[in-house]
């Protein structure tokens, strides 16, 4: 079970710092592991503060070169060195607003592994795509995709995480039932089994995100196919962050 904040565009360094030193005791005893994602500009101060605590950092995208005329990209060891452990790869906001594809996607994934930072892979329908009926046919590709050429192997080592992340309920408070989010993630878990193996999909974490709340998380982490979530608005709180995570 792992618990994840994606702060976005959002805190200085400084607020940043500031943010995790008010987040440590209030998340301390979660049984759940606690992971920020960042800005890349605060992953060093956070980094920092974090030592010695139960909360790990994450970047919230990487490039998937590892060096190279890419103005304005960073690369998986930038990141390493910048302390992060995790990075979010494929959110739908990136795939939305800054050309990210499917194979974009994998090949991120596969940089990520190599260079031994967790890959938080996201996924996730159109509210059009779900009217439509084909959201576990959306999610299937996309995992597929995104896991093209990763060995079983590879997949358990790097401890990699898939979250569900159905578009319309991304900052819109709109939720998707307890039932249809772990319906979906379900479907993920099938197809992890079709490619690895039942043993190896029981092992791959994975999230739900959009719109988790500090009232909603409970009976969303509850369900048997969720584990733990990918947190957007609510993970800019420190005490809404805490209930979550302790949930």
């Amino acid at each position: 079970m792992i618990v994840a904040g994606n702060w976005k565009m959002n805190k200085t360094p400084a607020e940043a710092v500031a943010f995790v030193k008010e987040l440590i005791p209030k998340v301390a005893g979660a049984k759940a592991g606690v992971v920020v994602a960042v800005p890349f500009t605060a992953l060093p101060g956070v980094a920092g503060a974090l030592k010695g605590t139960n909360i790990k950092v994450a970047a919230q995208n990487l490039h998937f070169e590892a060096k190279g005329a890419y103005t304005g990209e960073i690369s998986a060891d930038m990141l390493k060195g910048a302390g992060a452990e995790y990075v979010i790869i494929g959110h739908s906001e990136r795939r939305q607003y800054f050309g990210e594809t499917d194979e974009t996607v994998n090949k991120k994934v596969h940089t990520a592994i190599a260079a031994g930072l967790v890959p938080i892979v996201c996924v996730g329908e159109s509210r059009t795509e779900r009217e439509q009926g084909v959201t576990a046919e959306v999610v299937r590709r996309q995992v597929k995709i995104a896991l093209l050429n990763v060995g079983g192997d590879a997949l358990l080592s790097s401890g990699l995480v898939v979250a569900y992340e159905p578009i319309w309920a991304i900052g819109t408070g709109l939720t998707a039932t307890n039932e249809q989010a772990n319906e979906v993630c379900g479907v993920i878990r099938g197809l992890l089994g079709e490619l690895y193996g039942a043993g190896a999909a029981k092992k791959v974490c994975i999230q739900y995100g959009g719109s988790v709340t500090a009232s909603n998380a409970k009976e969303l982490f509850a369900m048997p196919e969720i584990d733990g979530g990918l947190v957007g608005g609510a993970s800019l709180k420190a005490d809404d962050f805490g209930v979550i995570a302790n949930a």
